[in-house]
């Protein structure tokens, strides 16, 4: 069999048959002959006419241990729809791109699931290729139709990279968090722009919107949808407790040391006594889940409670606030937040005392997310899961890709 019917058939590249093979120090090297006569430009319009001529090289997937290119002659044409030059396109690479179709596919498929460094060093590319490919990617695979049909979403934000760079993420609870929109920045005028693209017929189909504490969310939601309940996310309600309760217990710490005159010794340990040693080792104890607390930890909290001492107190106001989420059925969650509210107003613990402020400002806003039962928990997965791979320069974001 001739090297160029097997590679023929080996590649199946879609247009065009094989037309030589050749070996050479970079790796093996396909040319190509172009099956279709006609031009075709990237907005459509098609032409017999050609401009000029040159020959381009693409890259492919690898060929066992070497590198495979496509080699072909490319056109370019006067394109009457676009009023300007344009190259051809060709059937195994998207426009503009040096890599082929099949290529790009793998590395945006990895992209989704595992970080940039793998994918250069499988792939045997540079960083810069594969941000370019994801971008060409996800631009192909966008669909209007993605934003048809949203009823609940859930907004939030995720950090990218080092310098508070942060994307704005937007998904459909109801196709199981998919990912619908991405935005770059954090602020209401990112949000604006979901939903200018949105439209008002759609934003005016919208039902319930969760996203966190921050502001600008909500006012942007409010003033574009005003018929959509917001709902506060569970989990930075937990979190502001988680961190109200952290404060409470250094507070506590630093009050022990000067009470005692607590002093670090030469060699960098602590001099402690009795009031001090009851603070000292509890922080994961107070913010863990309680039915998965060590021994040690169990313990810990046990003598804060034998002694009513504040930690404990600020502990189960935690407790209590995480019970909202996890009330039986037929218990009222308004009445159980009142009567919290009522509690940590009056606890006089300062970081507690202004935590029931933040919660009560934000009431109706919990409520409806316990009432509708959303949560932010499958968004924050899957933000967390594609950070490492995101890129400043995408923009928006397509449904996950198939497996090559």
């Amino acid at each position: 069999m001739r090297a160029t019917t097997a590679f023929n058939k080996m590649l199946a590249i879609p247009g065009a048959d094989v037309a030589g093979v050749q070996f050479t120090p970079n790796g093996i090297v396909v040319s190509l002959r172009r099956r279709a006569r006609r031009l075709r430009c990237p907005c459509g319009w098609s032409t017999r006419a050609v401009y000029d001529r040159s020959t381009r090289r693409w890259r492919h997937l690898d060929l066992g241990a070497a590198r495979l290119y496509l080699e072909a002659e490319i056109r370019r044409l006067v394109c009457r729809g676009c009023g300007r030059v344009r190259t051809e396109t060709v059937p195994w690479a998207r426009p503009g791109a040096r890599f082929t179709g099949d290529f790009e596919d793998v590395v945006a498929y990895l992209a989704q699931r595992t970080d940039k460094t793998t994918i250069t060093r499988l792939l045997r590319c540079s960083w810069e290729a594969v941000a370019a490919i994801t971008v060409r990617v996800v631009a192909t695979h966008l669909d209007d139709a993605r934003l048809e049909d949203l009823y609940r979403i859930g907004v939030d934000e995720v950090s990218y990279r080092k310098g508070h760079r942060y994307l704005t993420v937007v998904a459909d609870h109801d196709r199981d968090g998919a990912v619908v929109w991405v935005g770059e920045g954090k602020s209401g005028a990112t949000l604006e722009r979901f939903f200018d693209q949105l439209g008002l017929e759609r934003a005016a189909r919208l039902q319930a919107a969760s996203m966190d504490l921050h502001g600008a969310y909500a006012k942007v939601t409010g003033a574009r949808a005003p018929q959509t309940r917001v709902c506060a996310d569970p989990f930075h309600v937990v979190k502001l407790a988680n961190h109200a309760l952290d404060e409470v217990r250094r507070v506590a710490w630093n009050r022990a040391r000067q009470a005692t005159g607590i002093k670090r010794r030469p060699s960098g340990r602590i001099r402690t006594n009795p009031a001090a040693n009851l603070v000292k080792h509890t922080r994961w104890a107070l913010l863990k889940d309680p039915a998965a607390l060590t021994d040690q930890q169990q313990a810990a909290l046990d003598r804060l409670r034998r002694t009513r001492h504040v930690l404990f107190r600020a502990w189960a106001l935690k407790e209590e606030l995480r019970d909202l989420y996890r009330l039986p059925e037929g218990r009222r969650p308004d009445a159980h937040l009142d009567a919290w509210l009522a509690r940590a107003c009056r606890c006089r613990i300062p970081a507690m005392v202004a935590l029931s402020k933040t919660i009560r400002t934000h009431r109706q806003q919990i409520l409806a997310a316990v009432d509708l039962g959303l949560s932010n928990s499958k968004l924050e997965a899957s933000t967390a899961r594609s950070a490492s791979s995101t890129t400043a320069a995408t923009a928006t974001t397509a449904p996950p890709l198939s497996s090559p």
